[in-house]
């Protein structure tokens, strides 16, 4: 009897701009139950709530504008690594300029071989895919109980998905 191969589909919840709203953010972990949760600033602290409230889950994190005191003051702007399999740029947004287009955070996403560009900052969801197949996503802002956050699923070392939901999806 010949067995199927077992598919992993790895979940990651994408959130930016919190501004310590943290029931959203609670009820969009329970509902969809990421294996990792993605926090890209404003507020730094939120992300470490996350992380005491959900020890289970890793949690990759950078500061935005609104977290030059405190903790998040003293982390890297910009990280870009690998996660599971799939090369993940993140960053706030407000040092590549973002309000005024995605440009120049692409192309510095791209000098790092980047696949997935992640950014918040402008409290505007985006999510496309380039074509050059790279995927960008701007989950908006999460802060206080509605908002929208972004999925990113991973399956043998690809994007399968990068979506934007809102409150309304989630319900």
């Amino acid at each position: 009897m010949q067995e199927k191969a077992v598919l992993c589909i790895m979940k990651i919840l994408v959130l930016s701009d919190s501004h310590s709203g943290m029931s959203f953010m609670r009820y969009c972990v329970d509902k969809i139950k990421p294996d990792q949760i993605i926090h890209l600033g404003d507020y730094y602290d939120d992300g470490l709530a996350l992380a005491e409230l959900y020890p289970y889950i890793r949690v990759h994190q950078v500061p935005g504008n609104g977290d030059c005191f405190g903790i998040g003051a003293r982390e890297p702007l910009v990280m870009c690594y690998d996660i599971a399999g799939v090369r993940v740029f993140m960053t706030h947004g407000h040092k590549h300029g973002v309000k005024a287009g995605d440009g120049l955070l692409t192309d510095a996403a791209r000098e790092m071989q980047a696949q997935v560009v992640l950014y918040g900052h402008t409290h505007v969801p985006v999510c496309y895919q380039a074509e050059d197949g790279v995927w960008v996503m701007n989950p908006g802002s999460c802060g206080g109980y509605s908002g929208s956050v972004g999925i990113l699923e991973i399956q043998d070392k690809k994007v399968t998905s990068c979506r934007l939901l809102g409150q309304e999806a989630l319900d």
